[in-house]
């Protein structure tokens, strides 16, 4: 399973490992930060981009549909229930919302990019943000 550890550099700066590789998270500076990294919510969308697009990319191959390319762009932001046409209908106040832009490239008969269009859903990150992540935390407290 993964793990990622990421320990507070100074200011709002995060370094982030995850046993191979190293990397950054940091505010913006109009958010009292340096700037030095994407913000943590840029990064879950990175993720969710990321995951879209190999496991798009694996499902072509595996069926051998030639893609040319894939762009996932993911955008969040906060809305009201009530002005949300695609939410739940039990929501209430003010919910999270992510929408996606996903462009496949290539030449596709129309069974293929029906099925394309499903796979995008399909991705282990977004199955994850939309089941409800069922979160554990332990917190430790040390002296220096």
């Amino acid at each position: 399973m993964p793990m990622i550890t990421a320990a507070l550099a100074g200011g709002t700066q995060v370094t982030i490992f995850n046993g191979r590789h190293t990397w950054r998270a940091d505010e913006p500076a109009d958010k009292g930060g340096t700037d030095t990294g994407p913000t943590p919510y840029e990064m879950l969308l990175g993720s969710l981009a990321a995951c879209t697009a190999i496991t798009v990319s694996l499902y072509a191959n595996h069926k051998g549909i030639e893609l040319e390319g894939i762009e996932a762009s993911y955008e969040y932001d906060r809305v009201h229930a009530d002005d949300c046409q695609d939410c739940d209908a039990e929501a209430t106040g003010l919910i999270d919302r992510i929408s996606s832009s996903v462009r496949i490239t290539g030449s596709f008969d129309d069974a293929q990019m029906e099925r394309l269009t499903q796979i995008v859903g399909r991705c282990p990150v977004h199955k994850v943000l939309e089941n409800r992540v069922h979160l554990v935390d332990r917190v430790e407290f040390a002296s220096e």
